[in-house]
């Protein structure tokens, strides 16, 4: 059994202030991805930046108060990589894996964009150059009997199903076309799958991420945009997924909600 959560903590250091650290003593997951850390590892509390009972890793982004990537496991990994052999992403805080027995975990934070910048121009970079990386790493995992998950906030919506006010955001970043298109190369050419949709097919959602503005988590007004992205393998092992919601919008620590996974053996 594996107990896999992944959170976009919008900020590790005001999350912590604000329930991560409670949530994290009450958690039952065996390996943590968080994502938009947002520090160093010498500005995080000591409660976050290695927790009793867990090994911690920290890939701060270079650029300061931007982006940056955790991973938390309860076994020490055989291997820990910062980064995907891209020269321009490999500092950005945006990749962390680890090797654990039979799988690799990777924290990812995928570029946000915004239309008609630089930023959807670095996004679409990212892309470029993280779907052969994708492929590649299931290939080698294969050819040495492991699976591979990729969790994290992804900063897509695939179907319309996974975006609440879907019209209203066609020529949005984060919904537009060919980013769609992409994930769906993630899917079909890279070979992996989207865990909590294949378990909820038919469901508008689960939502992940729910904007601050207005009423738009009490009405559920979402986007899911934070995904566990599997191998075939272990894919078929997903005994049950779900996405944390808070019960109110008071007792959010962040603008996302952790979404987990438990694979059974």
């Amino acid at each position: 059994m594996l107990t896999v959560t992944t959170a976009n903590v919008n900020g590790l250091r005001a999350a912590a202030k604000k329930g991560f650290v409670e949530w994290l003593a009450g958690t039952a997951a065996d390996v943590l991805c968080l994502q938009e850390v947002r520090a160093e590892e010498s500005q995080l509390p000591e409660a976050v930046r290695a927790p009793e009972g867990w090994y911690a890793y920290h890939a701060p982004a270079a650029a300061k108060g931007r982006a940056g990537v955790s991973l938390y496991t309860r076994r020490e990994p055989d291997a820990v990589r910062v980064g995907f052999g891209a020269s321009e992403f490999d500092t950005s805080g945006r990749y962390l894996e680890v090797d654990l027995p039979g799988v690799t975990v990777a924290s990812l934070y995928l570029p946000s964009g915004e239309v008609g910048t630089e930023r959807q121009d670095e996004k679409t970079r990212f892309m470029d150059a993280f779907l052969p990386y994708l492929k590649g790493l299931r290939e080698r995992a294969a050819a040495d009997g492991r699976e591979v998950l990729v969790c994290g906030d992804w900063n897509i919506a695939h179907r319309e199903a996974d975006l609440k006010n879907w019209r209203a955001n066609r020529n949005s970043s984060g919904f537009l076309p060919e980013e769609r298109e992409w994930f769906g190369r993630v899917i079909d050419e890279a070979g992996y799958v989207d865990v909590v949709r294949a378990l909820h097919p038919d469901q508008d959602g689960p939502y992940s991420w729910w904007s601050y503005r207005g009423r738009a988590f009490d009405n559920d007004s979402g986007w899911r945009i934070d995904y566990h992205m599997a191998t075939p393998g272990l894919a078929s092992r997903t005994l049950k997924a779900w996405v944390e919601r808070a019960e109110s919008h008071s007792a959010r620590w962040s603008d996302h909600a952790p979404v987990t996974a438990v694979y059974g053996p």
